[in-house]
């Protein structure tokens, strides 16, 4: 950022109004089989007792990806994320009660997540399945204008599977191609032939790569499933499209 260029003469900043800017962070993994966010219990006013995704204000000295990171680590234990990344801004008036708001909202994926700390503001801090956090109702009643900014999230999550290799950031490396058709079914929620999903994953150059070795056998013998490492590529080459 340069240093040398000059306010103006009279310049106050006070003269506007004020606005804020945070961070909100959709944290999605797959545990137990099933898509899952990461959502907060807010200890204060406002929306005291509701949840919300994880977030807070940036501070004066960091980036916007900087703050993400901060509150990605602070919220889940995990300091690196395999997709980390803005998908959209939010800014309505009335959106925060306390004072004009806006937040730059992060999509990240995790295969697993570190253990889960409530932040400052916070009572406790949970996985929720995604279909009891998109309810809006009962005991995980989203604050704020959250249950939209985790509905566009996820529908972003569902069209990047279709066109690039985030599905690779749901799970360990290595990995079987068993694991990664589950986080499309996951995620998109409907069942995959494994045939077809194994031709056109294998298809996709640069998408998965082969480790030569396999996997232990399931609790049902059989043959012992090959591994892979996540490919070179970000952008699937035909896509991979749901139906």
């Amino acid at each position: 950022m340069a240093t040398n260029v000059r306010i103006p003469v009279g310049y106050d900043p006070r003269s506007f109004p004020p606005v804020a800017v945070t961070v909100d962070m959709v944290v999605l993994t797959i545990a137990d089989g099933v898509l899952q966010v990461l959502l907060v219990e807010r200890g204060a006013e406002p929306f005291e007792g509701s949840w919300a995704l994880p977030g807070g204000f940036i501070h004066e000295d960091e980036t916007l990806d900087d703050a993400a990171r901060r509150e990605l680590e602070e919220e889940t234990g995990t300091q690196v994320a395999p997709y980390l990344q803005q998908f959209h801004t939010y800014g309505d008036p009335g959106r925060d009660p306390r004072m004009r708001v806006v937040t730059v909202a992060y999509l990240a994926v995790v295969p697993t997540v570190g253990d889960i700390s409530a932040g400052t503001d916070a009572r406790l801090a949970e996985l929720v399945p995604l279909t009891r956090a998109l309810k809006g109702t009962g005991r995980y009643r989203l604050a704020f204008d959250h249950r939209v900014i985790l509905r566009d999230a996820v529908d972003q999550a569902r069209a990047l599977l279709e066109t690039t290799s985030i599905a690779t950031a749901f799970v360990d490396d290595p990995f079987t191609l068993s694991e990664l058709r589950h986080v499309y079914e996951a995620v998109w929620g409907q069942a995959l032939d494994p045939g077809n999903f194994r031709r056109k994953v294998l298809s996709t150059p640069g998408f998965v790569v082969a480790t030569g070795r396999h996997a232990r056998p399931g609790p049902e013998g059989g043959k012992p499933p090959e591994l892979f490492h996540p490919g070179t590529i970000t952008r699937l080459d035909p896509a991979l499209h749901r139906a």
